[in-house]
């Protein structure tokens, strides 16, 4: 190994340089967006052929030169400059620079992807579609995307902070896009299977016209995913940024999608059964719309449940601790909402037609969000836990317990407001029950989702506090720089070390070391930082017992571990 240069300068990330860097690329992105929007002008103006170029918009003519002539070049070279300064390491791992390729990288995907889809769907429903303006807006920002890709993805130049954060951003943009519109053709397509085209027959546009617009969001929103997912390797990423998009967008909004359409079938089929009070079509209107929601939604969430399997232990935990979250969340909702409805039945049984359509609706929400939390938590196999109690977990109890104590504490709060008012104030009509029924079924929702999870908290106290109490954690975060398959050794450093492990892989191995090229010699003394392991051969064998060698004794803040052919690896302490 190499040693470490050391600066004998000004420090590279001192104030004065993170200042400059600040200023330099918030200048930078400011001209760039003026930029491409006087050029965007111009270019719509050109495309208006048969109108006067100047007309009655001289002023918006004015300011797209102004921006195009001035912004433009200043742009640009403002760019040379930064450009020219970041073969200096300092200057690309600077957090700025990645900060500023990923928001310009991100508004220019955005702005032009939305804009051509929506040039496409016009030309489905009008017959005169307003195609130049966002012609001229996608065209516009397409360049500046294809430029911002390229330094994105420049092999000396590109950002070295914040280098996932655009293939994460475009893969769940992509996705978000992609299911919306899903959801909405495929409901469209079944409300018209399930109601007919009754309703349909007085709008002046046919019903497949919608349907159609809505498979052109589809597929765009599909193809920008699939570009940054499974093209861009945005599925290889992991830890930080890339696990918490999955998590977020793949685990929890895709499971509030799914049970909330699961939920409203259910609520649609048991008013079918029960209350059939309102017109036929009334009550089946929700009902394409709904089911769309729920398998398109389902789809997504158990896709990318499936991919958070395949990641580490704290991605694995925190995908299923949110998914029994949601179910959680639903099924309180539930509980709350049978309440307020069986109280209300209690107090006035004659007039019980609203009230019988509120307890048909917390009856679906408890009887899917129960199901899930039922499948996701697994109260039976919670309450037998043994050894330490997992960090997530304890987070996770104390989070629900703490919202749910505030939730419950506030509806207590308006309970005792409606029953002081009731008998302090000259309140007429209404009973005193109908007042607090809502206030009242939340309150009690909430305080069973907090005794509960207290509960299951107390009991957790008695277990050791966390994995790895018997042995002190000596290790804050890894940095492991290995070769083409570095999963192995990720796995088996953070059950060694407990710690977060950052994967760097090496561009001058092209493929991982056979297990026969690795010697079977023994194991030199690896306890001290920085001792090269020629002959450890972690590639191949034992991983775990020899990084565990590796690592004896080794305590530092961050630890940078270091695989290399023949499978020799340097474990070298990092200060500060």
């Amino acid at each position: 190994m190499s040693a470490t240069r050391v600066p004998t300068g000004p420090a590279a990330g001192s104030a004065q340089a993170k200042v400059r860097r600040l200023v330099v690329f918030v200048l930078l992105f400011a001209l760039v967006v003026i930029a491409a929007n006087g050029l965007s002008g111009l270019l719509e103006r050109l495309l208006r052929s048969g109108q006067v170029l100047a007309g009655e918009g001289v002023a918006g003519l004015a300011l797209s030169l102004a921006f195009t002539l001035i912004g433009g070049p200043l742009a640009a070279l403002l760019w040379w400059f930064v450009w020219r300064r970041l073969d200096e390491e300092a200057e690309r791992a600077a957090t700025s620079w990645g900060l500023y390729v990923a928001a310009v990288y991100t508004i220019s995907l955005i702005l032009f992807v939305t804009s051509l889809l929506a040039m496409a769907a016009s030309f489905i429903a009008d017959a005169n579609p307003e195609w130049r303006s966002p012609l001229s807006v996608g065209l516009v920002w397409a360049l500046v995307w294809v430029w911002h890709r390229w330094m994105w993805r420049h092999r000396a130049r590109s950002p070295l902070e914040l280098a996932n954060v655009p293939a994460v951003i475009g893969t769940y943009f992509g996705l978000g896009v992609g299911v919306g519109a899903a959801v909405t053709a495929f409901g469209g397509l079944l409300d018209v299977a399930i109601r007919g085209s009754m309703e349909l027959t007085s709008t002046v546009d046919p019903w497949w016209q919608s349907t159609l617009q809505d498979l052109v969001w589809a597929a765009g929103g599909g193809l920008v995913w699939w570009w940054h997912w499974v093209r861009g390797g945005a599925r290889r990423l992991r830890g930080g940024f890339a696990d918490v998009g999955l998590v977020v967008v793949g685990v929890l909004a895709a499971g509030l999608l799914a049970l909330g359409g699961a939920g409203t079938v259910l609520f649609v089929l048991l008013r079918l059964a029960f209350d059939r009070q309102d017109a036929l079509m009334e009550l089946l209107a929700p009902l394409g719309v709904a089911i769309a929601s729920a398998a398109v939604g389902s789809l997504v969430w158990r896709y990318y449940r499936t991919i958070a399997v395949s990641r580490a232990e704290r991605t694995r935990q925190a995908g299923a601790l949110v998914t029994s979250g949601v179910a959680l969340a639903a099924a309180a909702t539930g509980v709350g909402v049978i309440v307020n409805a069986a109280l209300s039945i209690a107090v006035s049984p004659l007039a019980g037609g609203n009230a019988r359509t509120l307890l048909l609706g917390g009856i679906s929400s408890l009887a899917v969000g129960g199901c899930v939390w039922w499948l996701a938590w697994r109260p039976a196999r919670q309450h037998r836990l043994e050894g330490a109690v997992p960090l997530g977990r304890r987070v996770y109890l104390i989070a629900v317990f703490g919202l749910s104590a505030v939730v419950a504490l506030i509806a207590l709060l308006v309970v005792g407001y409606r029953v002081f008012e009731y008998f302090l104030g000259d309140v007429t009509g209404g009973s005193l029950v109908d007042r607090i029924r809502a206030p009242l079924g939340l309150l009690v929702a909430t305080g069973l989702a907090a005794g509960y999870h207290f509960a299951v908290w107390r009991q957790d106290r008695s277990r050791p506090a966390a994995a790895g109490l018997g042995r002190k954690r000596t290790i804050g975060h890894v940095i492991l720089v290995a070769g083409p398959d570095p999963e192995p050794l990720r796995r088996a450093l953070e059950e060694l070390t407990g710690a977060a492990v950052t994967v760097w892989i090496r561009d001058d191995i092209a493929v991982p070391v056979p297990a026969a090229a690795v010697p079977a010699a023994g194991v030199p003394d690896a306890g001290a930082p920085g001792v090269g392991l020629s002959e450890a051969g972690v590639s191949a064998g034992d991983p775990g017992g020899r990084l565990a060698e590796a690592l004896a004794g080794v305590s530092a803040k961050r630890v940078l571990v270091i695989t290399g052919p023949g499978g020799s690896v340097d474990v070298i302490p990092l200060r500060g």
